[in-house]
């Protein structure tokens, strides 16, 4: 891959020409946050997306859903915080659709070229007079502002905004992919409570923009987990307005690869923010898994380990025991042979041929001590590889969880 693909240390979802952003607090919240937020195109934008496996599912779902089926075409998003519109019948559906009529009014586009998102606690109904004014009084801007403004907008229990910007060419001509996103508990997918939003100003088909962002996210939001809860409300929706104005891209493009891995890239940057931003977490663990017969096998071992609670407490507690790494690979449902398989923590190797290597605890225990925990495992079965992406479990995750609604 000739094309340079750069990472924008101060882009985000506003970076790509033509899109703006904002947010507003409409007192949605018990916490005096932003908690509606707006992404707005200036032109209509070829959308596709992929959302939760739930059975239950939220309101706002199944209205984007029929928003993008009807032309392929979203314009706008509008997302609130702090209420996941989830569990709530008829009434939520009835107030999805109001969010979608409001934001389409005020900007004066049709209804279906809005799509809507909720994230917050499942049960409760919106305060419709609160978000009527918020959607009303939001302003957006072309700017990194406004950007900051939606990225603060869609939080919940996070602690931080998470974003993630990508500039590269086609065709000599400059194309930016931009994204945001909020997750930080309910975190494994097949999508989770997490919100993921990318912008980009590609001229793309519409069924080459699907095919990339599926087979992405299956490498990227699909490989993460905090808790192994999958939400009703999750969702990933990409944005591409054309307005680079290059030729249009599909499969068959000489810079297709370069388009899909910085789609590629700016997704995995945001999955990483999450999974690093888990309730109470302190450490991101990423579980690299090599030698697989298969990537969908390399994906599945990856998940498991990085997913088993008893690996995620032990390396809270700085605790290189190898034997859970080993357990969660063998439950995963992959086939492999642990008398041919490597286990290491970061450098250090801990497990091999099916047998126990001495190492020092002591360098292990210093290892663990970092922010980034890499786990890496060799199965020595084939060339396939695949990676997974997590966070500790701690204390401070109960005591989280414990108090949610209150």
């Amino acid at each position: 891959m000739t094309t340079k693909i750069r990472k924008i240390d101060n882009g985000s979802i506003t970076t790509p020409k033509g899109f703006y952003a904002g947010g507003y607090e409409a007192h949605i919240r018990y916490t005096h946050k932003k908690d509606i937020g707006i992404i707005y195109s200036d032109v209509s934008a070829t959308a596709a997306a992929v959302y939760t496996q739930n059975v239950v599912q939220a309101a706002p779902i199944f209205v984007t859903k029929e928003s993008i089926a009807k032309e392929n075409k979203i314009q706008a998003v509008i997302v609130n915080s702090g209420n996941a519109n989830a569990c709530t019948g008829e009434k939520g559906l009835s107030d999805a659709y109001a969010m979608r009529k409001w934001t389409a009014e005020k900007l004066g586009i049709a209804d279906h070229l809005v799509a809507v998102a909720s994230t917050g606690v499942i049960g409760e109904y919106l305060n419709m007079e609160k978000v009527q004014e918020g959607i009303n009084n939001i302003e957006y801007e072309r700017s990194s502002a406004g950007a900051k403004s939606f990225a603060e907008a869609i939080l919940t229990t996070d602690t931080c905004e998470k974003t993630a910007c990508y500039q590269f060419e086609i065709e000599g001509k400059q194309v930016t992919i931009g994204g945001a996103a909020k997750g930080s508990g309910m975190i494994h997918p097949n999508m989770a409570t997490m919100l993921g939003f990318l912008t980009t100003d590609a001229n793309i088909d519409e069924k080459s923009l699907q095919q990339a962002f599926r087979e992405v996210i299956d490498e990227t939001f699909n490989q993460i987990t905090v808790d192994g809860d999958t939400s009703t409300n999750d969702m990933v929706l990409v944005l591409a307005n054309g307005k680079a104005e290059h030729s249009m891209l599909t499969e068959e493009h000489s810079d297709w690869p370069v388009f899909k891995e910085a789609l590629r890239k700016v997704s995995e940057d945001l999955a990483k923010q999450i999974a690093r931003d888990g309730e109470g977490a302190t450490k991101l663990i990423e579980v690299s898994v090599n030698g697989a017969k298969s990537k969908q096998e390399a994906n599945i071992i990856a998940k498991t380990i990085v997913g088993s609670s008893l690996v995620k407490t032990a390396i809270y507690g700085k605790d290189a025991n190898w034997g859970r790494i080993l357990c969660a690979a063998g439950y995963s449902g992959a086939e492999f042979d642990p008398n041919q398989m490597e286990v290491y923590l970061g450098h250090i190797l801990l497990f091999k041929n099916g047998l126990p290597v001495s190492f020092s605890e002591q360098e292990a225990i210093q290892y663990l001590d970092q922010e980034i925990v890499e786990i890496k495992v060799m199965l020595n079965n084939g060339e396939a590889q695949g990676k997974a992406w997590g966070c500790d479990l701690t204390y401070e995750y109960v005591k989280i969880n414990a108090s949610y609604r209150t």
